[in-house]
């Protein structure tokens, strides 16, 4: 096909041959109907398409506001150029094309025509997503756009369960998408576009195909198999309903294959939508999250049950007035098994290495109910309210054996909740005074509770643990270590500001911001031993002045005053500023008082340079003061687990932060080029760390400011580029770290280092199989003190679909990954997926599909990492070859 090209250019100017950028040229094939070649203008009004050789084109040039010029092509076996002139749309009715134009740019709006990214394989909104020039979808799950996180999905302008590109993707049928618009520079609030800056703000719309609206669409997958532990079994309703007036959405899910709409890690950091006021204000305070730990993700475990029911609603009753919510009622049930070999940084210290294997059952409820309102009377006023309300029920129990303790049974449970609700105002005065209110108030109360139980052989080489227990005040005399805590922790905070902008002109606008954090967090918790009566024993330790208990009130505010001047100069935007912060500590402890006012004045500046209206650089500079959360200011012993204790200082600092960054973006849809960059450097001062001793490999750390500084460096860059239908990207990222640690009263310094490049080649036929080629590639290296390791990750991998006589699809994956160490051990795993699934034709109701997963029964996956204090291999088996069948009803 390469051969038989010859390549079209040449200039799209106006009446006045002024150049026009971003005009869309369009050829299609006189003989088959097809659209072959698009293209989009430059900043000098250059096209440039691939068309074949010997054939005749309608050629259609098109621009907002001008009228569609359409013109007659045909083509030999020499190159063209040919310039074209367009004069301005007389009517005002819309202009009706006859092919639909791929990519279109309107102001700071991509739509993207998702038929013409379409080749009859895909079936969900992340199939027409990875298609789509300048755009990815991530190891996360998430949007990017031009190297930016896509933080809110609408479906017919109206949020998608908030906003969850995620949720979206995974479950929207690709059937039902007519265009995908990015909205860059995106506002929610309309008056406040104009004087933020929403450079980094990035939405998708998802505009549906006619006939979608006023009808139910969606489909119900049924499914079922077997392995041999028993049966498998599948079922996921995802049902929509659109209408300009109201809009319902349901995804559910039942299975226990370990298909999830939504993992369990992925609703926990279900946010809805919630950002903190004081989050541009320069502070940081942690309220900490005294949630479960589960040993693994949902990803990779043997068995996995799960249950999920989500419902989405918006509702207009008038045009001033939205409403809108969402519920999501989850319940997983896990069962786990890792294996690891851990070495400790520093052989010096006496720290003997480890090796465990560790077996969990997990088991998590959870519910999630956010209601919102919008009004909007006028264009000078708009009220917003949410309120987001959370439970959760988690436990999991734990059986382990460690070559240094021997076996152990460990119970956590937790049942916490959490009322988090936001109130936002925003008047418009007049032209040049603009007030912006927003508050938001959290409500926290968690009660982690924890018990361990080791056995106590003496004639055993399993007393590792006899020396805490003593240091803990434990009765040794049993035959078991049976000790256990119990915590609460109740949070509530109140975040708000309010806002003044004032217009001072048409390219400069003054900021004046008045905003308080007042928070406060109330901690008990208590230390005991069953003893073999079964009665507890409240222990006293011989460490610590005897303080196993905890009793605390922390109470924290910050009242601050902030100015930021916005300046627009040629291709510059300048916005330096400050905030001016009045901060207030205070906790009180066994009837002690401790207590901390001080100023601080906290610097930002941001200068973003605009070369072209699809290019920019971007620097940033902002100091950050960052506080902790109540566990670390308690005195009394936490216990973390049965290896991991702690006792806090009550006398605990601020830590401060010197925050850099440097972003580049280049999005070129003339030469189908796109360019991302990003530099970031972090310098944190009187930073909050741990002061550890081990006991053989228990831990036992407590809290002081350090004045040695830690600092952290990332680069990542990616680089795509199209070749007629064959799309190459190149992505790499650096991260170093340098952490201060102190382990057994003796400092030392860490050092990481990571890099990783990922090139990617992927084909984009419409009537041809696709096939995507990956090779991952990283080199980790770590320096601990005395101790430097080395490991290399290769990770080539394949991907390949294909629609074949109008009525299979067939789409598979291959993946394998070998793990080295600089000592010449290497571990290696495969992944491998297939389905084959039949449709009668495109407009048929029915599909039916076979799905097998790790085909090569695979037991375990291998993962080689390293923290401050240790590095280690693992482990991680998951579940066996699943072949399940599968019937899938479209509505």
């Amino acid at each position: 096909m390469s051969y038989g090209q010859l390549k079209f250019e040449g200039k799209v100017v106006d009446s006045l041959k002024t150049p026009l950028e971003l005009a869309n040229v369009v050829a299609i094939n006189k003989e088959t109907l097809a659209l072959e070649s698009y293209g989009i203008t430059n900043t000098e009004g250059e096209f440039k398409l691939k068309l074949q050789k010997y054939q005749t084109y309608n050629i259609q040039v098109s621009y907002v506001g001008m009228e569609t010029l359409k013109d007659s092509l045909s083509t030999e076996d020499k190159d063209i150029t040919k310039n074209y002139s367009l004069r301005l749309e007389n009517s005002l009715d819309e202009v009706t094309l006859n092919y639909k134009i791929p990519v279109k740019v309107q102001g700071d709006t991509l739509i993207y025509d998702a038929d013409s990214f379409k080749n009859g394989s895909e079936r969900k909104l992340e199939d027409i997503i990875k298609n789509l020039p300048g755009v990815e979808i991530n190891e996360d799950g998430q949007i990017e756009v031009e190297g930016k996180v896509v933080n809110k999905l609408m479906v017919n302008g109206k949020d998608f369960f908030d906003g969850d590109t995620k949720l979206g993707t995974k479950n929207i049928p690709s059937n039902a998408v007519d265009k995908i618009q990015v909205l860059r520079n995106y506002s929610e609030v309309n008056q406040l576009s104009g004087v933020r800056n929403n450079q980094d703000n990035v939405a998708m719309n998802i505009k549906l195909k006619e006939g979608k609206e006023n009808f139910w669409f969606g489909d119900v997958t049924l499914g079922g198999g077997a392995s041999p532990d028993g049966g498998l079994y599948l079922l996921q309703p995802k049902l929509f309903y659109y209408s300009p007036e109201y809009t319902i959405n349901f995804i559910g899910d039942l299975n226990n294959i370990g298909e999830l709409a939504l993992t369990r890690r992925d609703i926990r950091g279900f946010g809805g939508g919630f950002r903190s006021p004081s989050q541009s204000s320069g502070t940081d305070i942690n309220l900490g999250d005294n949630g479960l730990g589960f040993l693994t993700s949902q990803n990779n475990a043997i068995e996995i049950e799960n249950q999920l029911a989500t419902a989405n609603f918006s509702y207009s009753p008038q045009a001033s007035l939205d409403l809108s919510g969402f519920v999501i009622l989850n319940s997983s049930q896990i069962l786990s098994r890792e294996t690891s070999s851990v070495q400790y940084t520093n052989p010096e210290l006496g720290i003997p290495d480890e090796d465990t294997d560790r077996s969990n059952i997990e088991r998590s409820d959870q519910g999630l109910v956010k209601l919102s309102a919008s009004y909007q009377p006028n264009v000078n006023n708009q009220l917003d309210y949410d309120v987001l309300g959370r439970i959760s029920n988690d436990r999991q129990n734990q059986n382990a054996f460690s070559s240094v303790i021997g076996n152990t049974q460990q119970v956590e449970e937790v049942k916490p909740f959490s009322i988090n609700q936001s109130l936002n105002y925003y008047y418009t005065l007049n032209a040049d005074n603009i007030f912006a209110f927003e508050a938001q108030h959290v409500i926290k109360d968690e009660d982690p509770f924890y018990n361990a139980r080791l056995d106590n052989d003496p004639d055993a080489d399993t007393d590792a643990f006899d020396n805490t227990a003593n240091a803990l005040g434990l009765d040794n005399t049993m035959d078991n270590y049976d000790i256990g805590q119990n915590r609460r922790i109740k949070s509530n905070q109140i975040d708000a500001k309010l806002d003044y902008y004032n217009i001072l002109n048409s390219v400069s606008n003054l900021n004046l911001t008045l905003g308080t954090i007042i928070s406060q967090q109330k901690f008990d918790s208590n230390l005991f031993q069953f003893l073999e009566d079964g009665e507890p024993l409240a222990p006293t330790p011989n460490f610590n002045n005897g303080l196993a208990e905890n009793d605390v009130i922390y109470n924290f505010s910050d009242i601050y005053l902030g100015a930021h001047y916005r300046l627009k100069t040629g291709k510059f935007t300048i916005t330096p500023g400050f905030s001016l912060h009045a901060y207030g500590n205070k906790n009180i402890q066994f009837g002690e008082t401790y207590e901390d006012n001080f100023f601080r004045l906290l610097p930002d500046f941001e200068t973003r340079v605009q070369f072209k209206k699809s290019e920019s650089l971007t620097f940033r500079y902002e100091m950050r003061n960052q506080f902790t959360d109540v566990t670390r200011l308690a005195e009394g012993i936490v216990l973390n687990s049965f290896n991991s204790i702690q006792f806090g200082e009550p006398d605990l600092q601020n830590a401060l932060s010197h925050n850099l960054s440097l972003l580049y973006s280049s999005f070129n849809l003339f030469n189908y080029t796109n360019v991302f960059a990003r530099l970031a450097y972090s310098n944190n001062i009187d930073q909050i760390r741990s002061l550890t001793n081990f006991e053989s490999i228990i831990r036992t750390s407590t809290f002081f400011n350090s004045n040695f500084a830690d600092e952290t460096f990332s680069a990542f860059g990616r680089i795509q580029k199209t070749f007629g239908k064959i799309r190459a990207t190149l992505n790499t990222n650096y991260n170093y770290t340098k952490i201060n640690q102190f382990i057994q009263g003796q400092q030392s310094l860490n050092e990481g280092f990571t890099q990783t490049y990922t090139p990617a080649l992927r084909t984009n036929f419409r009537v041809a199989p696709n096939i995507s080629l990956s090779y991952a590639y990283s080199i980790t290296n770590n320096n601990q003190g005395s101790r430097e390791t080395t490991f290399t990750r290769n990770s080539p991998s394949v991907d390949f679909d294909a629609y074949i006589w109008k009525k299979l699809t067939f789409r598979t994956n291959y993946a394998y990954t070998t793990q080295k160490q600089a000592n010449g051990q290497s571990q290696s795993f495969q992944t491998w997926d297939a389905r084959l699934s039949y449709r009668k034709d495109k407009d048929s109701n029915w599909e039916y599909e076979i799905k097998a997963t790790n085909i090569l029964d695979i037991d375990a996956q291998v993962i080689n990492s390293a923290n401050n204090v240790s590095v280690f291999t693992s482990q991680t088996f998951i579940q066996p070859r699943f072949v399940t069948f599968r019937f899938v009803y479209s509505l």
